[in-house]
């Protein structure tokens, strides 16, 4: 009796083992897809910071710029400030094209590009010697 279990317990053991491959190649799927997205987040906030402060000293330059040609600081603030208004106002309008389309395009390319890579890599048809 135990010549026609044999193959089933065989068949168990391998099935477990192929899950438990297949849940270990998820693991470091979803452990890469994290890295380079975090690293991409990270790199966007450096890029956003370093950037905000040039904004800042282009901006605190041109109020006092605009200061003295005025002759009022607060009325120069005042015309930076509407630019800001209005580019803030135009980045708002057009933030589904700007973000969420480019995200969406980041993340389809991070997580699925391997896997039709992966496809394109096995051949198809039996190779005869």
């Amino acid at each position: 009796m135990s010549q026609f279990t044999k193959p089933m317990e065989d068949l168990g053991s391998n099935a477990r083992e192929y899950i438990d491959l297949k849940v270990d190649d998820l693991k470091l799927r979803t452990v890469k897809g994290l890295s380079l997205s975090l690293n991409h987040l990270l790199a966007m906030i450096l890029v956003l910071f370093s950037g905000s402060i040039v904004l800042l000293a282009v901006a605190f330059g041109t109020i006092l710029l605009l200061g003295q040609i005025l002759g009022s600081y607060a009325g120069g603030a005042f015309i930076v400030a509407v630019i800001f208004a209005i580019i803030t106002f135009i980045l708002w309008k057009v933030r589904g094209k700007l973000f969420l389309d480019g995200f969406v395009k980041l993340f389809i390319k991070l997580f699925f590009d391997e896997e039709e890579e992966e496809e394109e890599v096995q051949p198809t048809e039996e190779v005869k010697p």
